[in-house]
């Protein structure tokens, strides 16, 4: 089945995993398919921060966000750590971008490093250096000197570092309004069309 585009999604051990399952639902319904790394920390916060029931394995993955969001056959395909024939892991099979929300500032370093020690690392590597769009939302604060020069040295190689900080001049009324904000900016990165936020100006 053809799908839109193609977008990696990783999500990795901090809080704030509500960013990344909500911009998964969100490119479902947009008709894009989602390659999808979890990391296992990523795993542990998943169970902390949600009551959405944690999969263990890549297949557990794919079958349980795939019912959750009502995605299509194909359209989210999750895979291992240690997975080295996936398509990210070369620049011949790579997605049209990549984020990974949330960022770790382990992970942070990792790819600043240009480390290929996981499937995560070597995806986002691929994307650096075929020059697609990598998105990085660093979950931390406050960011010691080595967090900043890490997001400069990524964002001088063509990464876009994206903080996930909610505004508040639309007047959220819920955590899912704030959730919502995050989401809508990196969509647009993205170039995925959204109406979850209206514009600025455009309702005062």
């Amino acid at each position: 089945m053809q799908y839109a585009k193609t977008f990696t999604l990783a999500m990795t051990g901090a809080s704030g995993i509500q960013y990344g399952l909500r911009l998964m639902e969100c490119l479902v319904r947009a008709d894009c398919r989602v390659f999808l790394l979890m990391s296992k920390p990523a795993q542990i916060c998943m169970g902390m921060d949600t009551d959405i029931p944690v999969p263990q394995k890549p297949a557990d993955m794919q079958r349980q966000f795939s019912a959750l969001y009502g995605a299509g056959e194909g359209q989210i395909v999750a895979f291992g750590s240690d997975q080295w024939t996936a398509p990210i892991a070369s620049g011949s099979g790579v997605a049209d971008a990549m984020v990974i929300c949330p960022c770790t500032t382990g992970t942070l370093a990792a790819v600043a490093a240009g480390n290929c020690n996981s499937l995560l690392e070597r995806a986002a590597d691929v994307s650096l250096k075929e020059g697609r769009k990598l998105i990085l939302m660093p979950r931390e604060m406050p960011f010691s000197v080595i967090h900043l020069e890490n997001m400069l040295r990524l964002a001088r190689a063509g990464a876009v570092i994206m903080p996930p900080n909610p505004a508040f001049y639309q007047q959220p009324q819920s955590i899912d309004d704030l959730v919502d904000f995050v989401v809508a900016r990196v969509l647009d990165q993205l170039g995925v069309e959204q109406d979850l936020m209206p514009r600025w100006g455009s309702e005062r």
